[in-house]
């Protein structure tokens, strides 16, 4: 199978905490912009000639801000130049301020099937904080808005390890998604990245970040009442009600193919990694000339070997061992690492599978890059 990722590269405004590529200041230049997208889309068709695209993940930024016209102007470029799965999954990613009736109408009428959903919260405080543009009071009423308008397959986003956020709230928080009765949850820990508001407000004092003791109780509470609820533990950050995996998220930790589409956004093609370059109207300007606007890193026997190994140990479907001797021969510092992690009761092995334990889900990076092949 494989998979397409646009990146729409839009924001309303600037979430404290955020890193990722976008602009708020758009306006003057957004219709070049899908331009563009519908450009690469075309060029970049022949990458997928002989695949079916079995998944469409619309992200950001946030891509609720299109215009019908706009995502009309994208889903033509898609449609007259990839072959389609009869069973496509076409998510989009939606802040709750977007989520109108009529704004549900036209996604469902484009062809959007499933949602995305930034929550984030619903405690006021936080949200202000983190600039979101919604209230707590949205948080809860979009979800429902949405299935009453026919999404069934709605994800939603938490965060936890937020600054005084106590056990109880964290765990009103689940249970409010639980109520819900949506089919997925993606919950991430808040880290402070670097050249962000929040890393200025931490650095000043205004903000005091949760500490490891604190976030890994809200992970073990998140894990524990979401399985009381029926869902599945299938990666590290996502929980789904059985077999409502994301499946285009999912092609990403099996390591199958997919283009990535806009400024800033990231393919794999099996063998190489490309990244387009993440400045808007450079990408712009040179898609239109023609001229490069990515780079390309080929990989190496040991990247694949690594990367396997990174996103395979983040999920329940785990990593083959047969796998990664097929790639890289196995050295006596990786398996003699291995075995002291299995000693240690962080990974087991069951029929030739690697599984990270309950406890080596919380050090599930450190072991992955402590097993690497250097």
């Amino acid at each position: 199978m494989a998979g397409i990722y646009i990146h729409i590269p839009f924001c309303k405004q600037r979430c404290s905490y955020c890193d990722f590529h976008f602009s708020t200041t758009f306006e003057s230049y957004r219709s070049k912009m899908i331009d563009a997208l519908c450009l690469e889309l075309i060029s970049r068709s022949e990458e997928l000639k002989a695949e079916k695209i079995e998944t469409l993940y619309f992200g950001g930024g946030t891509p609720s801000l299109l215009k019908e016209s706009e995502f009309k102007a994208i889903f033509d470029s898609i449609r007259q130049n990839y072959q389609l799965g009869s069973n496509l999954e076409i998510t989009l990613e939606a802040n709750p301020d977007d989520i109108q009736t009529t704004s549900l109408r036209s996604w469902r009428k484009l062809g959007f099937n499933r949602l995305s959903i930034g929550l984030q919260s619903f405690r006021e405080e936080d949200l202000k904080w983190m600039n979101r543009a919604h209230s707590a009071e949205e948080a809860k009423n979009c979800v429902l808005l949405a299935q009453s308008e026919g999404f069934n397959a709605i994800s939603v986003d938490l965060i936890y390890g937020l600054p005084n956020l106590p056990q109880e709230v964290w765990k009103d928080h689940i249970q409010t998604v639980v109520g819900f009765g949506v089919d997925h949850v993606s919950a991430y820990c808040l880290t402070v990245e670097e050249k962000t508001l929040l890393h200025k407000k931490v650095k000043d004092g205004i903000l005091k970040p949760s500490n490891d003791d604190e976030q890994s109780e809200q992970f073990n509470l998140l894990r524990g009442e979401l399985k009381d609820a029926g869902y599945i533990h299938y990666e590290i950050s996502n929980f789904c009600k059985p077999g409502k995996e994301a499946r285009h998220n999912s092609s990403y930790w099996k390591g199958e193919k997919y283009i990535g589409i806009g400024p800033s956004a990231h393919s794999y093609s099996l063998l190489a990694r490309r990244f387009n370059v993440a400045n808007n109207q450079l990408y712009i300007k040179n898609i239109t000339n023609g001229t490069t606007y990515f780079e390309q890193e080929v990989l190496s026997d040991k990247d694949r070997f690594n990367e396997l190994l990174l996103t395979g140990l983040r999920t329940k479907w785990g990593v083959k061992i047969n796998k990664l001797q097929d790639i890289f021969n196995l050295s006596v510092s990786f398996t003699d690492r291995l075995q002291e992690f299995k000693n240690s009761g962080q990974i087991e092995e069951i029929d030739g599978t690697l599984f990270l334990t309950d406890e080596g889900w919380l050090m599930a990076d450190f072991i992955a890059c402590e097993l690497f092949e250097g």
